[in-house]
C-alpha cells in the first residue's frame, strides 16, 4: 500500500523496531531505519517483513512490521540527509551517550528541508528531557560547520519535543533474527507545547500528549527504572540470575518495594499525583518486572553503571530531591552501594570504568563528584561518599 507519511528512526535495535517502528508502521508511516550496524542494517534491507510479540499476563499478540526501509549511515550519509529533509517525524532510540552522534544529519537534513512545514523531532530514550539534548548537538553543528542562518527560522524546519517512553524489552532469546518480544503494557508520552502554532502533531496511535511531561519522566523514571535497576544491582551481588528470580526472594523483594517506597513519596509530594493513583502504578511495575514471561538478566538490566549513577538518573536523581525535602533515603542509598559494586562485568565497558575509577587515587570525595555530579554541599554527598568509602574497604 502506498505510504504518505514518513518516519526515519535512528537506531535498529530491539527498542526501534519493538516499539517506536510499531507504532509508527501501525500509524500509517513508512518506517525508514538508520543505524551503523551492518548487520542489523543488511537484515532489514534483505527481510521485507518481521514479528514482534507482546507478552502479557493474558498469553501473547503476534503483529507482523512491514512497509520499511534500512539505510547505514556510515556509508550512505548523503540519502540518511535527504530522508530526513523529506520526513515528517525523526525519533531515535540509541542510547543518551549516542545522541551527539547522531546531530549531524539531523543538522544537515534542516538545512536542506524545503517542505512547508515541520519535522517533529522526538528522542525515545531513559533520559531525562533527551530530545532537548539532542536537539543542543544539532544546533551546535549547525553553529559550527553549516550555514547559521538556519537557526534563525528553525522553528519553521524542525519542533522539538520532549518523551517518556515505558516498555519492558526483555533478553530476546538465541538467535531471535529481526523478530522483537516485547512486553504488552506500555507508555509513550510526548510533550505536545512544540506543535502549537503550525506545529504540524505527528498523529501517532499510542502517544499520549502532555501539557507538562516531568511527572510523567520523573514518575517513569523513578519507578520503572528505579525498580528495575534497583533488582539488578541487588540480584547480582546476591548471585541471582535473572530479575524474576530476585522478586521471588522475599527479602530482595521487600527491598525493591522499599526504594520505590521512597521515590513515591516524591512522587506524590512533587507532582500532585494521588497516594492511591502511585501505589497502584507501583504494584503494576513490581508485577511487570516479576513476570518470568519476561525473563532478563541482571547483567544485562544493570550495565552502564555510571549513567546509571549519573545526577539526574534513577537513584541520585529521587535521592538527592528527597534529602532536600527532609525526607529518607536509606533504601536508595543501599540500591546506590550495589551499583558502585557492579565492577568489571563481561561485556560492559561502564562496570571495568567504574572499576579504574574506584581502584585511582581519586578521594572518596573527588569519585562522588566524578561519578554522581552530585555537589559537595548537597546533603546526600557525605552519604555517597560512605558508600564509595565502605565499597573501598571490601575490595581489599
Amino acid at each position: 500500500m502506498p505510504y504518505e507519511k514518513k518516519a526515519v528512526h535512528f537506531g535498529g535495535g530491539n527498542i526501534g523496531r519493538g516499539f517506536v517502528a510499531e507504532f509508527l508502521h501501525n500509524s500509517g508511516f513508512e518506517v525508514v531505519f538508520v543505524d551503523v550496524m551492518d548487520s542489523i542494517i543488511e537484515s532489514l534491507q534483505k527481510t521485507p517483513s518481521y514479528t514482534v510479540t507482546e507478552i502479557g499476563e493474558d498469553g501473547e499478540r503476534t503483529f507482523t512490521i512491514d512497509h520499511y526501509r534500512a539505510l547505514n549511515s556510515k556509508y550512505e550519509m548523503a540519502k540518511v540527509v535527504e530522508e530526513i529533509a523529506t520526513a515528517d517525524v525523526v525519533t531515535c532510540a540509541v542510547g543518551p551517550n549516542i545522541l551527539k552522534f547522531v546531530a549531524e544529519p539531523v543538522a544537515k537534513a534542516l538545512e536542506a528541508r524545503k517542505l512547508d512545514y515541520p519535522i517533529a523531532v522526538i528522542a525515545c530514550e531513559n533520559a531525562i528531557n533527551a530530545t532537548t539534548t539532542w536537539r543542543g548537538f544539532i544546533e551546535k553543528y549547525i553553529e559550527d560547520k553549516l550555514n547559521k542562518d538556519t537557526l534563525k527560522d528553525l522553528d519553521k524546519r524542525a519542533r522539538f519535543a520532549n518523551s517518556a517512553i515505558d516498555r519492558i524489552v526483555p533478553h530476546q532469546g538465541e538467535n531471535p533474527g529481526l523478530d522483537v518480544k516485547i512486553e504488552k503494557f506500555f507508555e509513550w508520552c510526548v510533550e505536545q507545547k512544540p506543535f502549537e502554532n503550525g506545529g504540524n502533531k505527528p498523529e501517532v496511535k499510542g502517544i499520549h500528549y502532555v501539557d507538562d511531561l516531568e511527572p510523567y519522566i520523573e514518575r517513569k523514571l523513578f519507578t520503572v527504572n528505579t525498580s528495575h535497576a534497583t533488582a539488578a544491582y541487588y540480584g547480582y551481588n546476591r548471585k541471582v540470575a535473572h530479575i524474576h528470580e530476585v522478586l521471588q526472594d522475599k527479602e530482595l523483594h521487600d527491598i525493591v518495594r522499599g526504594a520505590v517506597k521512597e521515590t513515591a513519596t516524591l512522587i506524590v509530594d512533587k507532582h500532585g499525583i494521588s497516594t492511591q493513583e502511585q501505589d497502584s502504578y507501583v504494584e503494576s511495575i513490581i508485577t511487570r518486572i516479576s513476570n518470568p514471561e519476561l525473563k532478563d538478566q541482571v547483567e544485562r538490566v544493570g550495565r552502564a553503571p555510571l549513567r546509571k549513577l549519573s545526577r539526574k538518573e534513577r537513584f541520585i536523581g529521587p535521592a538527592a530531591q528527597l534529602v532536600e525535602r527532609g525526607e529518607k533515603v536509606d533504601a536508595l542509598l543501599g540500591a546506590i552501594e550495589m551499583a558502585f559494586r557492579f565492577q568489571n562485568v563481561q561485556g560492559d565497558e561502564e562496570s571495568a570504568e567504574l572499576a579504574k575509577i574506584l581502584k585511582s587515587e581519586l578521594s572518596a570525595e573527588e569519585v562522588v563528584a566524578k561519578v554522581t555530579g552530585l555537589e559537595k554541599a548537597h546533603g546526600l554527598f557525605a552519604k555517597v561518599a560512605l558508600i564509595v568509602e565502605k565499597v573501598r574497604a571490601d575490595s581489599k
